[in-house]
């Protein structure tokens, strides 16, 4: 059984990526900042269902408490799985984003993974097996108006896969982003009517949390030996 973090897994994104590596076998952490009681229903899921899982809760833009959390978390091993997810908007149009919106978006995604990943590479390392998936989003490759510290977070993941890609491949260690199009959460429909939908997505509806943790799950698996350092849209056709 090897052992997964979820970033960000009390989500919607990242709860499904928790279930469906449960599903898979894994020991699965499912970590929380703010939401850790939902991020515990999630665990408890799982257990219900007969696998492993438990919560975990430390703020990631904190580097000394997430060394103090992944310590803890590494006594009973190596975390051979990690799903870098956690991230947040905080939308406006960059002329008037406020620099406080700019480096909190970036803190989250960009320095939390940083925070997160380096502290279990080398235990990953010393495995000759692992793999790091990055949830990035559409947003990183198309763009979109409101959003310029979101996509420059998230484009920031796959240019840091890339590299860490090659420094690992020797190891037997993917490490490879996937960047969702609109995927269908409690707050898609407003968002998204479906007019909408039907002019931005060729397939004319929102994917799952299932799809994006299907995907997410393959790339975790022996079966994607041979993949690293990509970029992977899953978008439902958008350019």
């Amino acid at each position: 059984m090897r052992r997964a973090l979820v970033t960000g897994g009390s989500g919607t994104i990242g709860a499904a990526i928790a279930r469906t590596l449960a599903g898979a076998g894994h020991h699965v952490y499912v970590h929380a900042h703010g939401q850790i009681e939902r991020a515990r229903e999630v665990a408890a899921e799982i257990v219900a269902q007969g696998g492993a899982a438990e919560a975990v809760r430390f703020d990631i833009t904190d580097p000394e408490a997430t060394q103090t959390a992944l310590a803890a978390v590494l006594e009973a091993g190596p975390v051979q799985i990690l799903v870098n997810n956690a991230g947040i908007h905080d939308d406006a149009p960059m002329p008037g984003m406020r620099q406080e919106q700019w480096a909190r978006v970036i803190d989250i995604s960009l320095n939390g993974f940083f925070n997160v990943t380096q502290p279990l590479l080398m235990p990953m390392i010393r495995t000759r097996w692992g793999r790091v998936i990055n949830i990035s989003s559409v947003a990183a490759v198309m763009g979109n108006r409101g959003q310029a510290n979101y996509a420059a977070a998230k484009a920031g993941l796959h240019g840091a896969a890339r590299s860490l890609a090659l420094e690992v491949a020797s190891r037997g260690i993917t490490v490879n982003t996937v960047a969702p199009g609109i995927i269908t959460s409690p707050a898609t429909e407003t968002l998204f009517p479906k007019e909408a939908l039907d002019r931005m997505v060729p397939m004319k509806r929102a994917g799952t949390p299932e799809e994006v943790a299907d995907l997410v799950a393959f790339l975790a698996s022996e079966r994607a030996g041979y993949i690293s350092g990509q970029l992977i849209n899953i978008n439902g056709g958008m350019a």
